[in-house]
């Protein structure tokens, strides 16, 4: 049984068309012999009335009186009602299907509601319905515990969803399809002459997630890279194979190295600087800012420790709740508002000299300060005040050669 599995976004199931659309990949992928296990989105984005962020608002939100038990019970609801109505979708086509649940699927959670982890996925009742049925939709994002409790995943739960199913079930690929064709060098909202990568390895993908970049969840990937099961990121609304996440060999870089160094630029934004010195006990410093920072459910990233303080960002929503929590403490920080982080990842960089320096001279002749920096074996960070992020990113995208 050649088993290919297929996951489909909010705005590929948002509508009749857009469903016919995913039909079509559908189809293509029967005719090639496959059995199909395809797992569905909840139908569009908000303020569509089956979209996740529209079912919360109906409970006032992360505001909500319910328990994070009782949220993931009404959340759930809109991926089953995505995967029934495209059930009913590919019979009228006369396709073969059924629609299940995520518990229904065999995937067994962790009972943390709202955040659940995968642990396991059973996959007897699947391989039953597959000798049946030619597709099995399945919804996304969802789960159940081994008390048969409904959890849900977290957002990028569907994407996490096919990818374990996939592992589980030894697809020979994961089609994730959405609104673009695949991964971009770079925000094309953003930078113009952003392309398509053909290719990228899951390592790099990653990092880019992590950094940013919103195309799949790093976690789907990661579940993919530990068993090696080829990803492609493709469009709803093109024939297109799209990108292919996938082990591209290091030595596969040797040959071009110098055409790419960097694969792609991420960045995120709306973050703030916080600098902190301390000549008296310095090291105290360092263990009572972030056992605090911690206290108070502050995310802190970028961080740069040095003999006499710490350097961090925070995202903005979290300013006065950490401004708070540091005049408690009775230090005095430097804040640098509206910074966004600009990370350029790609293992083609790895141990080659010269990549920082071309960072900081294209910036330089921008005229755009470097706040902050930090490197690692894949990735160059630096942070720029937000009003110099279209600049620096469209410079560095001609700097290395992306376009």
């Amino acid at each position: 049984m050649r088993v290919l599995v297929q996951k489909f976004g909010g705005t590929s199931v948002k509508d009749k068309s857009s469903r016919l659309h995913a039909i079509g990949h559908i189809k293509e992928a029967l005719a090639e012999g496959y059995k199909l296990v395809v797992v569905v989105s909840a139908m569009g984005r908000f303020p569509d009335p089956y979209a996740t962020d529209s079912l919360l608002a109906l409970i006032n939100g992360n505001q909500t009186e319910l328990s994070n038990k009782e949220k993931d019970l009404l959340l759930s609801c809109g991926e089953i009602i995505s995967a029934t109505v495209f059930s009913h979708d590919l019979l009228e086509k006369q396709i073969e299907s059924v629609a299940i649940s995520g518990g229904e699927a065999g995937i067994i959670t962790t009972d943390n509601f709202s955040n659940a982890q995968i642990k396991t996925i059973d996959t007897k009742h699947i391989y039953e319905l597959l000798k049946k049925y030619q597709v099995i939709v399945v919804a996304g994002f969802q789960g159940k515990t081994d008390n048969n409790e409904i959890t849900t995943i977290g957002r990028g739960g569907s994407d996490t969803s096919a990818t374990a199913l996939a592992v589980a079930l030894r697809a020979e690929y994961v089609d994730i399809f959405t609104d673009v064709n695949g991964i971009m060098t770079a925000d094309p909202r953003v930078v113009s002459n952003a392309k398509k990568l053909e290719a990228i390895s899951y390592t790099e993908i990653c990092n880019l997630a992590y950094q940013g970049a919103k195309v799949i969840h790093p976690r789907a990937v990661e579940i993919a890279m530990q068993a090696n099961v080829p990803i492609r990121v493709r469009s709803n609304l093109l024939k297109d194979k799209g990108t292919l996440i996938t082990n591209i060999p290091e030595s596969d870089y040797s040959e071009n190295i110098h055409d790419r160094l960097v694969t792609g630029i991420a960045y995120v934004n709306h973050i703030t600087q916080i600098k902190i010195q301390e000549t008296i006990e310095p090291q105290q410093l360092h263990v009572k800012v972030f056992k605090a920072m911690a206290e108070s459910g502050i995310s802190v990233d970028f961080i740069n420790i040095s003999p006499n303080g710490v350097v961090y960002t925070i995202f903005e929503r979290d300013y006065l709740l950490a401004r708070n929590v540091l005049n408690a403490l009775n230090v005095s920080p430097v804040y640098t508002k509206d910074c966004a982080k600009v990370s350029l990842v790609g293992a083609g960089m790895s141990g080659l000299p010269g990549v920082t320096s071309k960072i900081v001279q294209t910036l330089a002749n921008k005229q755009i300060p470097i706040l902050q920096s930090a490197d690692s074996h894949r990735t160059i960070w630096v942070l720029i005040q937000n009003e110099h992020l279209e600049t620096a990113l469209n410079a560095l995208h001609v700097a290395f050669q992306l376009e």
